[in-house]
């Protein structure tokens, strides 16, 4: 769908007190030039590119306002998510302009709308009605119907009669630079049918490789992908109202008996997922998005709506339904085989799947950042040999043969250095003083020796994956901790045990010297 007069359209939307004719301006080549102008403007004789003091002249009672494009990019992209309640599968052509041109994949919906040609005619009307210039077109191929809509009549192509109609556009239709444009026409090829039986060789010599791709793809010779804007599902449910709905409470009974009919598409497919999409369109052509995440694969309609209800309560400050929603969706991604399990008198309920569900819950409520578990990370290093990741972030196993040592139950994230009494200075320590408190060691086991991490030299501990801080806020997380010193980490493990019982996880750092005392640390307690 190519909206031509997009950006002074939405602004007469946005603000009615705007009259026509109206332009927009900014500096191009060091001047002010018409960047887009309405349809009465253009009636008027001006036209993009035109010098703004002209336009003046030309047109006394012109309307005349600053483009601003980041604005204008932002609501077309809200525009363009708007039309997924159409297809799935929507995109913005931003190699051509951040807004203006408007892609969906109609592939397997446009049954759903009696056919292509009705579809083509519920979306232009709806379009027109709200007073928007638009036109479109239904074709094979991403490059014919961007053709066709910008250079001919709105209409669905047929792939038999592709041929022929890209035949009789300009070759301004293939999406072609504008000095490409130049030299086809100083050579006298205006049309895309005169330029297709040409050698190819000369005209990329000429033209370069991107003509050659642009007419390739125009024809379905070379696949064009787009790039969907909302996450790509293939599974979803929805409904629609007669009348807008905008209570927060009738949204998420909405997401329940739709979460009840994904699960039953699910467990027929023996299928299951771990992210699930809310999306809520407002009759004021927004889409407010709400995405959750699961640990595991789930089809459990009653957990995925506690998601979204735990979700929603740290939301509703920002939930705003405007004049209304007119329609719901539930999608569900990443999607993989779940088998289904029985229930009955011998079977119950895991404790691992409750405690995933619990953390799914708590994360959705508070965060992803606020529920930690530790994952093991490939380090001989026990400080480093383990980190805090989110609950719900992919188990991360250590690869075949990666040793898992015996590790105390609570470790130290810094050593404390200990007082020891030995035999003698390579012996096994016969008592200890930590926190100005003596332990006599009744039992000893070592050493363990760990050797430095030569390649580390300079880091710094990070205990939690550091996120990029936004503009004017501090990181979540500010590691304190000494930098990594490889020349002084080579370390001899004792488990020690006193009189208590109680067992003490030691070192003694670097080796031992004549005439220099050993120093020990004590980095964690065993249960």
């Amino acid at each position: 769908m190519f909206l031509p007069s997009w950006p002074t359209d939405y602004l007469k939307r946005r603000d009615i007190q705007l009259k026509s004719p109206l332009v927009l301006y900014e500096r191009i080549k060091g001047g002010l030039r018409l960047a887009a102008v309405d349809a009465e403007a253009a009636r008027c004789g001006l036209r993009v590119g035109q010098n703004l003091a002209d336009a003046r002249a030309m047109v006394p009672d012109l309307t005349v306002l600053e483009m601003d494009r980041p604005l204008l990019e932002a609501a077309f992209a809200d525009f363009a998510d708007w039309h997924s309640n159409a297809s799935p599968l929507v995109s913005v052509m931003s190699d051509v302009s951040g807004f203006g041109d408007l892609v969906l994949d109609i592939t397997g919906v446009a049954h759903l709308f009696g056919g292509e040609r009705p579809m083509l005619r519920l979306l232009l009307s709806r379009l027109r009605d709200l007073g928007y210039t638009v036109a479109g077109a239904i074709a094979p191929t991403i490059g014919a119907a961007w053709g066709v809509s910008h250079f001919a009549r709105s209409q669905v192509v047929e792939r038999t009669d592709l041929e022929a109609i890209l035949d009789g556009l300009p070759v301004h239709a293939l999406r072609l630079t504008p000095a490409q444009i130049a030299g086809l026409t100083q050579m006298g090829l205006k049309t895309i049918g005169q330029l297709r039986p040409r050698e190819r060789k000369p005209l990329q010599a000429r033209f370069g490789l991107s003509l050659l791709q642009r007419l390739d793809q125009a024809l379905g010779h070379i696949e064009e992908r787009m790039t969907p804007r909302l996450p790509m599902a293939e599974r979803y449910a929805e409904r629609r109202f007669a009348d807008p709905i905008g209570l927060m409470d009738d949204v998420l009974m909405t997401c329940h008996d739709l979460a009840i009919q994904l699960s039953i598409r699910l467990e027929a497919e023996g299928q299951g997922g771990q992210a699930f999409h809310l999306f809520l369109y407002r009759v004021d052509h927004k889409v407010m998005a709400l995405s959750v995440n699961s640990a595991r694969l789930t089809r459990d309609p009653e957990h995925i709506t506690k998601l979204f209800s735990n979700r929603s309560e740290r939301l509703e400050g920002e939930y705003d339904a405007g004049f209304g929603i007119d329609m719901i969706r539930l999608a569900v991604s990443s999607v993989s085989q779940l088998d289904a399990v029985q229930l009955g008198a011998f079977s119950h309920q895991g404790v691992a799947e409750d405690l995933d569900q619990l953390n799914d819950r708590m994360s959705s409520r508070l965060g992803a950042m606020a529920v930690l578990r530790t994952q093991l990370v490939e380090s001989h290093i026990p400080e480093r040999a383990a980190r805090l990741v989110p609950a719900l972030a992919a188990v991360n196993v250590p690869r075949a043969g990666w040793p898992i040592p015996a590790r105390p139950l609570r470790l130290l994230p810094v050593p404390e250095m200990v007082a020891i009494n030995a035999e003698v200075p390579e012996g096994l320590p016969a008592s200890m003083i930590w926190r100005r408190e003596s332990y006599k060691i009744e039992r000893a086991s070592g050493p363990e020796r760990l050797g430095a991490e030569w390649w580390r030299s300079g880091q710094r501990l990070q205990l939690v994956p550091l996120e990029k801080p936004k503009k004017g806020e501090e990181p979540p997380y500010i590691p304190d901790l000494a930098l990594f010193e490889p020349d002084a980490v080579t370390r001899d493990y004792y488990v020690v045990e006193d009189a208590a019982g109680r067992r003490f996880w030691i070192y003694r750092r670097g080796f031992h010297q004549q005439g220099e005392p050993a120093v020990w640390y004590l980095h964690g307690f065993f249960a």
